[in-house]
């Protein structure tokens, strides 16, 4: 790590609590927001069970996510099917209770045609949108069963064939999903993921939830890096975001306390958060997790919200960091992946500088801005004036990042890892818990800014000692 970068951000840091300050005061005189949707995402099968959540629920939410198909066997690993009788009957059942809700799919024939033109006239504008495959984006990071992309020869063909498939997936194919309706004009796409937010944006989406628990790491930082990410993107598309609370452990029993579910819905509420989604169902699918506690939080946030009223702050009061281009890295610790293809340090040389430094000024600007911190990649400076951000920080300022290249080091090509990506699509729940992000940087970092500073300042005084003697 330069020297130089380590001191400039150190007196970066020292000013943060003066932006903070400035930000909060300009904050209090934005417009109330509306539109808050607040609910539950059901991914698990059992009609008489889903009812009876749904029960509990209905009068402190006003979302749902119809999120599983009806099981076939033991399994959750695709084996299920999608029935429209059990869904027209689901679907009916939160309509009679004055809720909204969207409908999930990782099948292109699913909901049909003539099932969503019917719902059109049944439910109206309580049917808000479709729920199309899960976590395109952290799957690909992580190379899983399905990922978007096996190969690469840089960053942006990672970044076209990442965007393109997703594309055909949507409108460029027989196995088109919105071959079943009127894009964008009739009804929206949703997913959720837990990184390379600004992709599913750009092929396409029009709402995401940036995942807040295991996928996205335990740390403060680590929910907020994620929600800088999500909202830059969805705000340099002029689109939706949300926050959707997911498993903390990958063992039983899943979720996170009451107190903790608390803490994340109010992060995701005090950022601005259109949506904010608690999930509940086992991995395999078969029974809701959610107990009376973690039911008693989401009725606790429900009532403070509605006590509330949030102030949303506009892009003018935020400021922006922008990221080097087609640079899909997942920010989750310093061996996280680009594109699922390349460990953060595939040369060992220069690379591995240029990563530790852009995620060193992350995790500076997210200490100095906290919530006033959006994270984009590059778009047309006529773009960017329009949104309007307060300041724009680029990944490639010499003033800030001396000696930093104006294009990142690009890697080799990469073979292929897994068979070629088929449709329709068949996303699972993650099996393998992932790292927490930038946890391990964050010890690291702070270890290594004390380390200099404990160094500088006794090379100084030695320096100034040997000054004092020299002229004696």
């Amino acid at each position: 790590m330069k020297l130089e970068l380590t001191f400039l951000l150190i007196i970066l840091l020292i000013s943060a609590f003066f932006v903070n300050c400035s930000f909060t005061a300009k904050a209090e005189v934005t417009q109330a927001s509306s539109g808050l949707y607040v609910g539950v995402d059901i991914a698990f099968e059992s009609i008489p069970q889903t009812e009876q959540l749904i029960d509990n629920v209905s009068t402190y939410t006003n979302f749902v996510v119809i999120g599983c198909a009806q099981k076939i066997g033991n399994n959750n690993l695709g084996g299920g099917i999608y029935n429209e009788t059990r869904l027209s009957l689901i679907a009916q059942y939160i309509f009679n209770k004055g809720l909204n809700f969207i409908v999930f799919s990782d099948d292109p024939s699913y909901p049909s045609k003539q099932w969503i033109e019917n719902a059109t006239n049944e439910f109206g504008s309580r049917f808000i949108g479709l729920y199309f495959a899960d976590e395109p984006g952290g799957r690909t990071l992580d190379q899983g069963r399905e990922s978007i992309i096996q190969s690469a020869g840089n960053f942006s063909n990672a970044a076209a064939q990442y965007v393109n498939v997703l594309r055909s997936a949507f409108f460029n194919s027989k196995y088109a999903v919105t071959n079943n309706f009127a894009y964008p004009t009739e009804y929206p796409l949703f997913t959720s993921d837990y990184g390379l937010y600004w992709y599913d944006y750009a092929a396409g989406y029009n709402t995401v939830f940036a995942e807040l628990g295991l996928n996205s790491g335990n740390e403060v930082y680590s929910r907020q890096l994620s929600i800088a990410l999500c909202r830059g993107a969805a705000t340099a598309f002029k689109q939706d975001w949300g926050a959707i609370i997911t498993y903390s452990s990958a063992q039983a029993p899943y979720m996170e306390n009451s107190s903790q579910l608390k803490s994340d819905m109010l992060l995701a509420y005090n950022n601005g958060a259109k949506y904010i989604v608690v999930f509940d169902s086992n991995p395999n699918f078969t029974q809701n997790i959610l107990d009376s506690s973690q039911l008693g939080a989401i009725k606790w946030f429900w009532q403070y919200a509605e006590a509330n009223p949030r102030t949303v702050g506009q892009p003018s009061d935020r400021s922006v960091y922008v990221l080097p281009p087609d640079f899909g890295y997942g920010f989750r610790s310093p061996n996280d992946t680009v594109w699922g293809l390349w460990n953060a340090n595939w040369d060992g040389t220069a690379s591995l500088d240029f990563v530790a430094d852009v995620s060193m000024c992350v995790v500076t600007f997210l200490q100095m801005f906290n919530q006033s911190l959006d994270i984009i990649y590059p778009i047309s400076n006529a773009t960017l004036q329009s949104i309007g951000y307060k300041n724009v920080i680029y990944w490639n300022d010499t003033s800030i990042v001396p000696n930093m290249p104006s294009i990142p080091p690009q890697p080799a090509a990469t073979s292929s890892r897994l068979p070629s990506f088929n449709f329709p699509f068949h996303f699972d729940f993650p099996e393998q818990p992932h790292d927490a992000i930038m946890l391990e940087m964050y010890a690291a970092l702070t270890a290594v800014i004390f380390a200099i500073c404990i160094v500088g300042v006794f090379l100084w005084r030695r320096r100034r000692s040997a000054s004092a003697m020299e002229q004696e």
